[in-house]
């Protein structure tokens, strides 16, 4: 697994990335929620109450940052993030 921290304009992430068998598992974590990969369900984020974005077709934390948010969850939403929203964009709502 790796962990890195990842810079944003107004504060700072932690990026983590498993290696599975096909694609790699992707989560950047700010204070207020985080971005996932599509290998995590929006519907579960919805459920427990968190703020997330989910992103699709990425590999490393930099197609991460430069992806645009398939789906989002309620309580980003909340916090003023809509879909189609730029995943960067997003994690600095959420520092």
């Amino acid at each position: 697994m790796l962990v890195e921290q990842i810079n944003l304009e107004n504060g700072s992430a932690i990026g983590l990335k498993m290696d599975m068998e096909h694609a790699p598992l992707l989560v950047i974590r700010a204070k207020k929620g985080f971005v996932m990969c599509g290998y995590l369900n929006i519907e579960v984020a919805n459920k427990l109450g968190d703020a997330a974005v989910r992103v699709t077709g990425v590999r490393t934390f930099e197609d991460v940052l430069n992806a645009k948010a398939v789906d989002v969850s309620e309580a980003a939403e909340k916090l003023g993030i809509t879909a189609g929203m730029n995943a960067k964009e997003a994690l600095q709502m959420m520092v």
